[in-house]
């Protein structure tokens, strides 16, 4: 006796193209600290290199993107990523009371130092919005 056993929902035959997540990223090891007239952010990323650091001020947040050298045929695409291949990304609610576009930063040996400035007073007066 023979049985047929028809598919209940149709194959795809080709590969969806997977969107960045938030399961894709692991939050890095961080230190801020407060000097006289700024704020030093000390942000571990090991394996990383300095082609691979994103830093992005969005109103008063700052998102750090940091990605890692990864070697991968071009036909290999992973089923499931260990936490310590994930890439790095942090996201900081700092404030309005520092200079984003002065900020310097530096990478030596996956340790990534962000410099942001303080603002004075009444710069930080004048950025505030006004409604009419």
């Amino acid at each position: 006796m023979t049985t047929i056993i028809h598919p209940t929902r149709q194959t795809r035959s080709h590969r969806t193209v997977r969107t960045t997540t938030s399961a894709q990223w692991r939050k890095p090891l961080y230190d801020c600290q407060d000097q006289d007239g700024a704020l030093k952010l000390v942000v571990y990323v090991p394996g990383v290199e300095g082609s691979g650091v994103n830093i992005e001020a969005r109103g008063p947040d700052l998102v750090v993107s940091a990605r890692k050298t990864q070697f991968v045929r071009v036909n290999f695409e992973a089923l499931h990523l260990e936490p310590s291949q994930r890439d790095y990304r942090l996201n900081l609610r700092l404030g309005r009371g520092y200079a984003y576009e002065a900020m310097g930063a530096e990478i030596h040996q996956g340790v990534l130092t962000i410099t942001l400035p303080k603002r004075s007073a009444t710069a930080a007066a004048d950025s505030r919005l006004r409604v009419a």
